[in-house]
């Protein structure tokens, strides 16, 4: 069974904390593809050109049927004149891939477990920095690895988001703003045990 790592108020290892049997066992399809429909809703989707019916213009016969020893010209609208419409572009498109309920759970609860089996998932009583110096703040990770962070709390006070606002790779958010890709794509977590505690509960 994998466990959090525990950590006192001075962000010290404190013990372990065990996960529900529940996150157990879970196929990673599910987390490929809450992660698949999440980036593809991040598309801007402001692709777009106009086809021969939209460019204004066009609206007298360039040159007569018959006569000229070419091939007959019927509008300036046509994809074959510059200026003209164009043929096959992009055009506004719907990217939203669905994802049942039940596999944005799994998906979580995968993406939670992972981070345990790998040692990186850290639980604390509390986050804050009283004094909001990034120094201060920067001491906290140092304490638990040296590579990227995301920190999870029920809710951001001003003083904590000033001691973390600057720092690279770190990212500071709040319960409701948690999802299985934000989760997976940091190399650990440290989450508020209140917050751990009830997605736990939830899923």
């Amino acid at each position: 069974m994998n466990k959090a790592i525990i950590l006192n108020d001075k962000f010290e290892n404190n013990g372990e904390l065990k996960l529900p049997e529940a996150f157990e066992g879970i196929n990673s399809h599910n987390l490929y593809l809450y992660v698949k429909s999440y980036l593809s809703a991040q598309r801007a989707n402001t692709a777009r050109v106009k086809n021969r019916s939209e460019v204004r213009g066009g609206g007298k016969k360039p040159k007569a049927q018959k006569g000229s020893g070419g091939a007959r010209w019927g509008s300036m609208r046509s994809p074959l004149f510059v200026g003209g419409g164009q043929i096959f572009g992009p055009s506004k498109r719907n990217y939203e891939q669905k994802v049942n309920k039940k596999q944005k759970v799994l998906a979580l609860k995968y993406a939670i477990n992972a981070q345990a089996k790998r040692g990186s998932l850290f639980v604390s009583d509390t986050i804050k920095v009283e004094s909001s110096k990034t120094k201060d703040a920067i001491s906290i990770l140092a304490k638990l690895n040296k590579r990227d962070t995301l920190i999870i709390v029920d809710t951001i006070d001003e003083k904590t988001y000033l001691a973390f606002r600057n720092i690279k790779n770190c990212y500071l958010i709040e319960k409701q703003e948690v999802n299985a890709y934000v989760i997976s794509a940091y190399y650990s977590v440290l989450f508020e045990k209140s917050v751990l505690d009830s997605l736990t509960q939830e899923v």
